[in-house]
Parts: C-alpha cells; sequence; structure tokens
C-alpha cells in the first residue's frame, strides 16, 4: 500500500471538495439565474462549470507532478544502488 503524507491527503481532500464545489455550485449558480431565463441560466452555469473544472484540473496536475516526483526520487535511490555495487568490485580489485 502507498505511503501517504499531508500532502496528499489535503491534494485528495481539495479534489474532492473542488468536484463537490463545481457540482453544488452550477446546480445554484443555474438556479439563481433561470428568472433570466433558460438559456442564460445555462450560459452562467456553464461559464461557472468552466472555472470550477479549471482548478479541478490544476489541483489534478499538481497531484501528478507529486508522483512523478516520487518516483523519480525511487528511481534515482535505485539507480545510486546500481551504481555503487558496479563500482566497488572495480575499485577493490584496482588495490
Amino acid at each position: 500500500m502507498k505511503c501517504r503524507n499531508t500532502h496528499d491527503s489535503l491534494l485528495s481532500f481539495l479534489g474532492g471538495a473542488s468536484w463537490a464545489f463545481a457540482i453544488v455550485g452550477t446546480w445554484v449558480t443555474f438556479q439563481s439565474f433561470v428568472f433570466l431565463g433558460v438559456l442564460t441560466a445555462s450560459l452562467f452555469a456553464f461559464l461557472f462549470l468552466f472555472i470550477a473544472l479549471f482548478s479541478i484540473v490544476i489541483l489534478e496536475n499538481l497531484s501528478m507532478s507529486r508522483d512523478r516526483h516520487n518516483e523519480l526520487l525511487k528511481q534515482t535511490a535505485l539507480l545510486t544502488e546500481i551504481r555503487d555495487a558496479l563500482t566497488s568490485p572495480v575499485s577493490q580489485a584496482r588495490e
């Protein structure tokens, strides 16, 4: 199982909250502007949804960037181990 730290938990929580904000906010925006007409209310709801989905994309990008960084750290550690394993017998044979 993957070890999660506070940063990952916060990103996950904010992602869920952003989805809830997008769904509920779109409905509230539509209901607020329906007195101007269905087409106008749909337009405002779509604009709100576009902005809310943009925040979701940013949070997902942050999460993927964090995952990529963690994988690069693991790969660097493995490559360092391999380099040390390959160079240590050579240096011992030279002595």
